[in-house]
């Protein structure tokens, strides 16, 4: 498909993590941006003796342009526990409730709950997400056959899976498709025992690959691995050699300062959580210190179970909100950076360099912002009313790979909306 964007006001990110605004035109040929300006000069990338021939020309009618989402924590198949298991603890939410519910699901479930999961990231303007589940080759064929790009990490721990499944994921995924890929993963240290988290680290060691987890989410979670190991749950991962090639950790909310300079050592990435953290009473990552010590950092949603909406407009406000209000400075993270972490910085996470910012060459990952709604006039600061007043009420259309997967409330992943909402429902109500 060739597409051309017309009348569009486009964001680019700019070196220094802030971004400008050009008005003019986008193109995509395949899967690929190839032009981004006024329309005029365009010699270099067409000819009068050799026109692109369009399949679609949009007019943009004066709306915004910009990279899609990176959703870098996710787990998406947990759709059948939206609204289900609430109001609980951490601990007592995952062993007394989630744990069981997992237990019976199958495949074939797995794969119905995760379509369902992507048409809500697509709503959000997400093109892309970092997934940790069970049954991930089910994931990534759901992801696939959608045409959305996922990135999968193992959530390996003492019940589920072992060193030799993830290997033989690692390769199935990488290959099924261009949209799919993995990367080594636990669940997190209070799940795995030590021998199969020296495991990972030999396995990592030989795929020359990031090792990602579920990582100081909760004060008690670091108590406990300090009672075992003396020791918090970065500082045992790295003594193990896990992050020889790098990764990160989701939520990240209660470090001490060695585990600051790990992440800078070995260029890992903090991912917060916030609507998650917020909702389990589990903190509030301390983003401003993550950002002075030069670490990437990215932005998820968490699954549908512990949050309980897929929305990167909700999570970008609380994490610019709850660091204006852990550190007292209303200043202290500006509206740019929060929008480079829900983008760029995700993109950096999950290893997808080829679709992080809106550039002639980048694949097209890409959505289209309304404005010509109340939310987002008037038009003081387009970034601004992005991250503090936008929604996804404003995501007209979403491109993954150069083909439009949503578009004005409508899908086209292959899926009728009515069949899979009446799956999940069926899953959930089969469970004792």
């Amino acid at each position: 498909m060739n597409i051309r964007f017309y009348n569009a006001k486009i964001v680019q990110q700019k070196e220094d993590h802030t971004f400008a605004l050009t008005e003019g035109e986008l193109w995509v040929k395949g899967d690929t941006i190839c032009y981004i300006g006024d329309g005029t000069d365009v010699s270099g990338v067409c000819s009068e003796n050799e026109p692109i021939i369009w399949n679609r020309e949009i007019d943009v009618a004066g709306n915004v342009l910009m990279p899609g989402f990176k959703d870098a924590h996710t787990h998406t198949a947990m759709t059948f526990l939206r609204s289900y298991a609430d109001d609980l603890p951490l601990q007592e939410w995952l062993n007394e409730q989630v744990f069981p519910k997992e237990a019976q699901l199958t495949a074939e479930d797995v794969y119905d709950l995760s379509v369902l999961g992507i048409m809500e990231y697509l709503t959000s303007g997400i093109t892309s997400n970092f997934d940790m589940y069970n049954f991930p080759r089910s994931v990534a064929k759901a992801s696939a056959d959608c045409g959305f790009r996922t990135v999968f990490t193992s959530g390996l721990n003492d019940f589920v899976s072992s060193v030799e499944e993830m290997e033989e994921d690692y390769h199935v995924i990488n290959e099924l498709s261009p949209l799919t890929s993995f990367v080594p993963g636990i669940h997190a240290e209070y799940t795995t025992s030590k021998e199969r988290m020296e495991g990972v680290a030999k396995l990592a060691s030989r795929l020359k690959a990031p090792v990602w987890l579920h990582n100081s989410e909760t004060k008690r979670e670091v108590l406990e691995c300090k009672e075992r190991y003396g020791m918090t749950p970065t500082q045992i991962t790295e003594s193990l050699g896990m992050y020889a090639y790098g990764g990160g950790g989701y939520h990240c909310v209660w470090f001490e300062d060695a585990d600051y300079e790990i992440f800078r050592k070995h260029h890992m990435t903090a991912v917060t959580n916030p609507a998650s953290n917020l909702k389990l009473a589990s903190g509030i990552c301390p983003v401003k210190r993550f950002l002075e010590e030069g670490i990437n950092l990215a932005i998820g949603t968490d699954g549908p179970a512990s949050n309980n909406c897929l929305d990167m407009f909700r999570e970008m406000f609380l994490t610019t909100a709850l660091a204006k209000v852990r550190e007292h400075d209303a200043s202290c993270i500006s509206a740019d950076e929060v929008l480079y972490m829900a983008t760029a910085g995700g993109a950096r996470a999950m290893q997808l360099s080829s679709c992080d910012r809106l550039a002639v060459g980048k694949k097209a990952d890409l959505i289209m912002i309304d404005l010509k709604q109340p939310n987002m006039q008037p038009e003081n600061n387009f970034i601004k009313n992005i991250v503090y007043s936008g929604s996804k009420q404003n995501v007209k259309l979403t491109m993954v790979a150069g083909k439009i997967l949503y578009e004005d409330g409508k899908f086209e992943i292959g899926f009728d909306p009515e069949e899979i909402y009446e799956k999940a429902n069926r899953i959930i109500r089969r469970m004792k």
